[in-house]
Parts: C-alpha cells; structure tokens; sequence
C-alpha cells in the first residue's frame, strides 16, 4: 500500500457490500473519524485538531490529511497560518484574511490508515452482523422457530439456533421437560432485544401461542385463514384445549386440526412432549360451546347467564368426574377457554365450580348442603 492509498481495500469493501449489506459510505465515514483521531493524537494540539480534515477519495481509495489555515502576510504559527506568497501556490486567487486547506499527510500515514482500515472494518462487520441478527430475529418475534440445545447453566437452557444463541428462561420451560444437549425442539420467540453483547433472543415453550403456530404449520387449512383458532387454554406440559371453527361450511375444522388418522394432532403432541391436545368447535351460543368445551365429558343440559359470565353445567353420574378432571383441570380449562364460570353438578351426587383463576376449585358438595 502506497503512503496514502488505500486502493488495495476496495475491493475487500465492495465485497462486504455485496455479501454482508454494509454500504462503503459507511465504512469510509468510520475510517474519516478513526484516521481523524489519530492524527489528533498524533499532533496533540487542539487547535491543530479542530481544523484538521481527512479527505478520502471513494472511487480511487486515496486518503490525504488536510489542515485548514488562514492566510496571513507574516505567519506566527505555522500550525495555524501560512504566508500570502506561499498559500497564492496553492491557488493564486486567495487574499490575506482567507482560509486555504494545506496537505499535511504524516510520512508513516500509510501504516496508521492501513492499521485504522482493518480495525474500522473488522468493527462494522461485527456490528452489521448483529444488526443482521436482530433484525432477523425481530421479524420472527410471535412466530416460532428450531433450536438445538446447547448447554444449560443453572435453571437457564441456551438454544443454537444456527448463527446465535437464544434464552429458555426457567419460566418458559415446561414442568418435568427434559433438554438434552444436542436435542433439537421448537421454541416460541418472546422477544428480541439489544445488548452491549449483542442481540439477546428469548423464546418459550409454555407460551400458548406455541401450540397455535406449531398446528398452523401442520394443518393447511389454518395456514391458508380457512380454519381458524378462536381460544387457546393451556397449562404447559399436562394439557390443551383449542377452539376451532370453519369459515367455510363444507370445511370440518375439528377433523382438519386431527387429521388422517390423528396425523395432524399427534405430530403436535410428539412436538410438546406427549403433552394431551383436545380440540373443540367453536360456537358464538355460550351454552353450546361450553359444552364442547367439556368434552371428553358429556353434557345434559347448559344455562348461561351472559351478564355474570356463569354457566350452570348438568352431567350424567357417571360423567361428573370426567367433566371435572383431575384437580379440576378440565373444567378449569373449559372456564379458561371460554370466559365462564362453571358450575358443574350431576343428576344426583353433587356440585363444582370452576371459573378460570387456577385457585377456584372447590370441593364438591352434596345437593341437600347447597339446598
């Protein structure tokens, strides 16, 4: 590289254009600043400093330092001024009480730009590629993608996703679900965010809208808005209910979401760890749909109250416990699902009810205590 060219870097700039989207602007505007500094550095004169100009020529890659001095019949300081005679060589036209750009490009100049042009670029690609990185990771916010699983450090699990690193947060982490190094799984991306250290990608696998996505990519009539799902009630790692309906009559939504022989739900349940996935229509009649909303149970009779957001549920004998489910899950999902506070009775033995907080369940009761 000659004493002040630089024309050797162009190409490696054109090629970072190319491959890695940083503009040449932006790496020559980064190397003014740090071949600006160094000269300041190097001069150790703030007046010098404040009037120095690094001037680089873009297309040829030539670099030259310029120092901003005025015009003067005798010069005092030859740092700040140069003499008539001398400035009229560099333009004839210039008077005393002008101001006139002299070249004072160092004699090691080269090796100073030289050592500033690797740094500047080395420190623009690394920052472009974090750009990169979270641009591409803000996009795919509420969308979900794959992971393997690299370590995990104290209660937190780290996924590879390839060309960075993502967050499993404890409390994103499904109840008794195993990470094994190496394993590859599905994660829910929470966010994105910046760091001194980077972009930080937190992603989930309780987060409901897990499920949604991971059956939007199985069932092609959600993916194409035919199907669509109306609710999701969760509680990570035991079990699901999705609400489905058919914007199209001759579309069934339940046997779309389950699938030739239950292809469709099980590759989902595979996916969450054998975690149970049951699939309801949806119905705008509250009575109606709370009742599916119970299934695998069955339902006699449904009374709602709009207003109070209550549901009186009636269940054969022998239906109650299913209607109920173990520790109240069933019924507390059902409630979640819907917006309803159920209360759920059989014909002869007894009461429940269950609106959508997890700490109202209540024991059942016998007919003639609630009479």
């Amino acid at each position: 590289m000659a004493l002040n060219d630089m024309s050797d870097l162009l190409p490696a700039l054109e090629l970072l254009e190319k491959e890695k989207g940083i503009s040449k602007k932006v790496i020559f505007d980064a190397l003014r600043e740090a071949i600006h500094n160094a000269c300041n550095k190097n001069f150790k004169n703030p007046a010098v400093a404040q009037n120095i100009r690094v001037d680089i020529d873009e297309t040829k890659g030539t670099v030259r330092v310029l120092l901003k001095k005025d015009v003067v019949d005798a010069p005092q300081d030859d740092n700040l001024e140069i003499g008539i005679e001398k400035a009229k060589t560099i333009d004839p036209n210039l008077e005393v009480g002008d101001k006139v750009e002299v070249e004072i490009t160092p004699r090691n100049f080269g090796r100073i730009a030289a050592q500033n042009a690797r740094q500047v670029v080395m420190q623009k690609l690394h920052e472009a590629e974090r750009t990169m990185v979270y641009d591409e990771y803000k996009e795919k916010e509420r969308e979900i993608v794959s992971g393997q699983i690299q370590r995990k450090e104290k209660k937190n699990v780290y996924i590879n996703l390839g060309h960075t690193e993502a967050l499993l947060l404890p409390a994103e982490q499904i109840p008794g679900e195993e990470y094994r190094q190496n394993q590859i799984m599905k994660f829910y991306v929470i966010r994105t965010d910046k760091t001194t250290k980077g972009p930080q990608i937190f992603v989930s696998r309780t987060h409901p809208e897990l499920v949604k996505k991971l059956f939007e990519q199985e069932v092609p009539e959600l993916h194409q808005g035919i199907v669509v799902i109306k609710n999701i009630a969760r509680e990570p790692g035991s079990r699901s209910k999705l609400a489905v309906m058919s914007k199209d009559p001759q579309i069934d939504p339940l046997g779309a979401c389950v699938g030739p022989n239950g292809d469709r739900v099980n590759a989902v349940v595979n996916e969450l760890s054998g975690e149970k996935v049951d699939i309801v229509v949806w119905n705008e009649q509250p009575d109606v749909y709370i009742a599916a909303a119970l299934s695998p149970a069955q339902v006699l009779s449904v009374r709602v109250d709009p207003e109070s957001q209550m549901a009186s549920v009636t269940v054969p004998e022998n239906q109650l416990s299913l209607a109920i489910g173990k520790d109240g899950q069933n019924a507390r999902l059902a409630a979640k699902l819907t917006g309803y506070r159920i209360d759920i009775k059989s014909q002869t033995l007894g009461r429940i009810i269950i609106d959508d907080e997890e700490d109202d369940y209540y024991p059942p009761m016998h007919d003639d205590e609630d009479d």
